[in-house]
């Protein structure tokens, strides 16, 4: 037996290492062959982490990102390659170009077509380059500068996008409340910004901006749906009914529409809609991400097409390995509680008891679909070791609570103590700078004991939390502001 096992750690170790960046490399080179770009995208990756300066894995990988429409991925990667290595590769310029038209960002575009053009004029894609100059010779000073105003909101746009998509909300939301104030009529934006918003955690600020959106442009489907999201987030279930009942009647002909309802509809529990839109756009090919075959899965499974559904999980389990959550229909039959502050009540109470495996279930959900749920969460399992990962109204309410906690620590697991706590958390978030966490636990502990018969003096309240009488006095009169 000694023999074997001996042998077998020898075998998988020769395999580990024949397993190296020009291994992957090749095997995603197969695959785009194939034209299965989300398998190649992901191998070549893989093949860039072992061998981060190849600039010929790194280049296809910026190629596969135009064709798979990820445009400004690929030119990140193409802009990393001409700043950071040695080799000289002007093609960048001429793959930047044809991304920039993509995008239509047509200034930028010819800007690096000329670049290429000056940098390597016989180069392999000088045909093909020069072709492209002429589609974008602008002509006359007039329409180049009618274009530089497009080209320059389009960036902005896609920059917010960006940022939105990576978690960095604070900068998405200052990105887009520059855009909605430069041009007040551009819903997309108002759209994205009501999803940083709600991302954030600000879900009074992501309502009124669907608010906003709908009073202007009435029947928009992106507000729409966000609007439907919050309403179920929040358990308005009576909203719920009515909008979801409203949007089961739209239908849409663009495919991201067709992906935003199905999506939409499904998370809100009306299957057989949301099912009867993903699975058009299956059959149509359409390229969707983990997220779309979870929806998908799960209103096939809630509609009686139990085999289609476990079909299209083993697909997420194989392309997506990892992962380790358990199948949407599972997932989905657990009862959340009823509101945020209930949630985060809940997760509190249950980091105080040690329950560390229920808290890692949330973070591997996908009920919760706001970043500062999971990231206040994370800080409940990791404490301030995670605090440069997390968003700043997460740590807010996490180090708040901990302040809380210090000074009623008994009361604070109770159920009706930390349900208050969080609501006037969360009413602090949506109207007042996250400043000074102990001025703000001093006064939710001095009105919450008040309140309850116990009569601290100011003097001995603010001396527990480190603080004046005076700033305490100052923060009881914010939160009465706030709540009344």
């Amino acid at each position: 037996m000694g023999k074997h096992t001996s042998e077998h750690k020898n075998h998988a170790q020769i395999v580990q290492l024949l397993q190296d960046g020009q291994y992957f490399f090749h095997k995603g080179l197969k695959a785009y062959k194939e034209r299965n770009l989300k398998r190649a995208s992901k191998l070549i990756q893989r093949a860039v982490h072992l061998e981060p300066e190849d600039s010929e894995m790194l280049s296809q990988l910026a190629v596969i990102y135009s064709e798979m429409g990820q445009y400004q991925e690929s030119n990140d990667l193409l802009d990393y390659i001409m700043a950071n290595l040695e080799d000289e590769m002007p093609e960048c310029h001429y793959f930047k170009a044809n991304n920039f038209a993509h995008l239509g960002l047509f200034q930028e575009a010819y800007k690096e077509a000329a670049a290429y053009s000056d940098a390597d004029p016989d180069g392999e894609f000088a045909e093909e380059n020069d072709s492209l100059l002429d589609l974008l010779d602008l002509g006359d000073d007039g329409i180049e500068d009618s274009l530089y105003d497009q080209d320059e909101l389009l960036m902005k746009q896609d920059r917010a996008k960006s940022l939105l998509e990576s978690g960095q909300l604070a900068e998405a939301v200052a990105a887009l409340e520059e855009i909605t104030a430069e041009y007040p009529e551009l819903w997309s934006a108002y759209n994205n910004l009501a999803l940083a918003y709600f991302y954030s955690g600000n879900v009074v600020k992501a309502k009124q901006t669907a608010y906003e959106v709908l009073s202007h442009n009435e029947g928009n489907l992106h507000a729409l749906c966000n609007l439907l999201v919050f309403y179920y987030y929040e358990r308005e279930d009576e909203k719920v009914a009515e909008l979801s009942d409203q949007l089961s009647n739209v239908y849409p002909m663009l495919l991201e529409q067709r992906y935003k309802l199905g999506a939409t509809l499904a998370l809100v529990g009306r299957y057989e809609i949301g099912y009867k839109w993903l699975k058009s756009l299956y059959k149509t090919g359409f390229e969707g991400d983990d997220t779309f075959f979870y929806w998908l899965s799960c209103s096939a499974y809630f509609t009686g097409h139990t085999d289609f559904a476990e079909t299209i999980w083993r697909k997420v389990e194989s392309q997506y390995p990892g992962e380790d959550r358990p199948a949407p229909w599972i997932e989905r039959r657990e009862a959340l509680p009823s509101s945020v502050e209930q949630r985060l009540a809940a997760y509190y109470i249950s980091s105080t008891k040690g329950e560390t495996e229920h808290l890692e279930a949330v973070i591997r959900s996908k009920r919760i679909t706001a970043p500062f749920e999971n990231h206040f969460v994370k800080l409940l399992l990791n404490g301030d070791s995670a605090a440069a990962d997390v968003t700043e109204d997460a740590l807010f309410a996490y180090q708040t609570v901990k302040l809380l906690e210090q000074a009623e620590k008994e009361e604070m697991k109770t159920e009706v103590m930390s349900c208050w706590v969080f609501h006037v958390i969360q009413q602090i978030r949506a109207a007042a700078p996250l400043k000074n966490e102990r001025g703000w636990a001093a006064a939710i502990c001095y009105i919450w004991k008040e309140a309850h018969g116990k009569h601290d003096t100011k003097k001995d309240t603010a001396a527990r939390f480190g603080i004046s009488p005076a700033t305490l006095t100052k923060y009881m009169k914010y939160i009465d502001d706030i709540l009344e």
